[in-house]
């Protein structure tokens, strides 16, 4: 079984047929404290609920707790840039957190939707993925912005008519 971590509906959009394809029993894990609100975080997290009902695999929704995120990931780096320190931790936050969820549920296996923006950089996720896996499910390091990924995403996105948000979900990306 692998757990997907799931940072929106969109991006899993690409990411959950190729797990199946691959033969994978896939369960959506919706772990993102990074959202700046909780009515942002409801409405992505009800749009990934609606994904996984339409391609038909389990979904799980971890509490919404931005407090401990800004404490353990933003505090003294609110003026990282994008793709530095700040996005390096909240990957290891967000992470760490679907490695315990998996650990505790059973899964033999994680990995993320992160990689399918072009905007994350995937070196920096699978580290943070192969530091969160140690001593619990592997890691696998699925780049799924490859084979057109980022494309497929758009255009599920677009014919599923899930919300495509234009920020990653932390308030300082929005600058």
């Amino acid at each position: 079984m692998t757990l997907l971590h799931v940072c929106c509906g969109p991006c899993a959009s690409a990411c959950v047929p190729r797990l199946k394809d691959e033969g994978r029993r896939v369960t959506m894990l919706f772990a993102n404290s990074n959202i700046d609100t909780a009515e942002e975080f409801e409405h992505r997290r009800a749009e990934a609920e609606r994904l996984a009902a339409h391609d038909g695999v389990a979904f799980a929704s971890l509490p919404y707790d931005h407090a401990d995120w800004l404490e353990k990931v933003a505090r003294g780096y609110e003026d990282a840039p994008e793709k530095g320190a700040r996005c390096e931790r909240c990957f290891r936050y967000n992470l760490g957190k679907a490695a315990e969820w998996a650990a505790a549920h059973g899964f033999d296996s994680f990995t993320t939707s992160l990689t399918v923006s072009p905007h994350k950089p995937s070196a920096m996720v699978f580290a943070a993925g192969r530091e969160a896996a140690v001593g619990g499910p592997s890691f696998l390091e699925c780049d799924f912005k490859k084979r057109e990924g980022f494309k497929l995403s758009v255009s599920r996105a677009k014919e599923l008519g899930l919300y495509r948000q234009s920020y990653c979900g932390c308030e300082f990306s929005r600058r």
